[in-house]
């Protein structure tokens, strides 16, 4: 069993990019694996499942938000699924197969605008039986194309190494 898989929305690289730095500071002293959500498994075989994307439009996207995404420019291979799909897919975990979740996304830094897509991928993935290993966290980009601001990048490695100490604590 993968002991930790990061699932990861991305439109224009700074969701994968953070979603890499997650995984390289889990990856450290925890078998990771990192997969785009068009290729995700429907079945979760690992001890934890870290789920990222960007808000649009103040949670996961939706695919008028992702249509509007490839207007400005992603490609439109980001149109057709996101976690919010990709989550609805997924089964419980078996009663043997315990499988705890963290999520992220990424956000414009503007003070006041509210929505978070990490706080909804967990509050779903919670009803599926997988309780959260930490809470929801926001890494932010300077625009909706980005780039990641400084220290970010560095900031999710760190998050990643936290998530790891925890799994470690709670033991196979």
């Amino acid at each position: 069993m993968t002991q930790a898989l990061v699932v990861v929305e991305s439109m224009f690289g700074n969701t994968r990019a953070v979603g890499d730095a997650v995984a390289a500071g889990l990856a450290e002293s925890v078998p990771t694996t990192v997969v785009d959500v068009a290729a995700a498994p429907d079945t979760i075989a690992a001890q934890l499942l870290v789920v990222g994307g960007p808000t649009h439009a103040f949670g996961m996207s939706r695919s008028r938000t992702r249509e509007a995404a490839v207007t400005q420019g992603a490609g439109p291979e980001h149109s057709v699924t996101g976690i919010r799909e990709w989550i609805g897919r997924l089964g419980r975990p078996s009663s043997q197969d315990r499988t705890e979740a963290a999520a992220f996304d990424t956000r414009i830094r503007k003070p006041g605008v509210p929505g978070s897509a990490a706080r909804s991928a967990l509050h779903r993935l919670r009803r599926l039986g997988m309780p959260p290993l930490a809470g929801p966290q926001s890494f932010w980009v300077s625009g909706s194309e980005g780039p990641v601001l400084d220290g970010e990048l560095e900031r999710a490695r760190e998050w990643g190494r936290l998530l790891a100490d925890r799994l470690a604590e709670r033991g196979p």
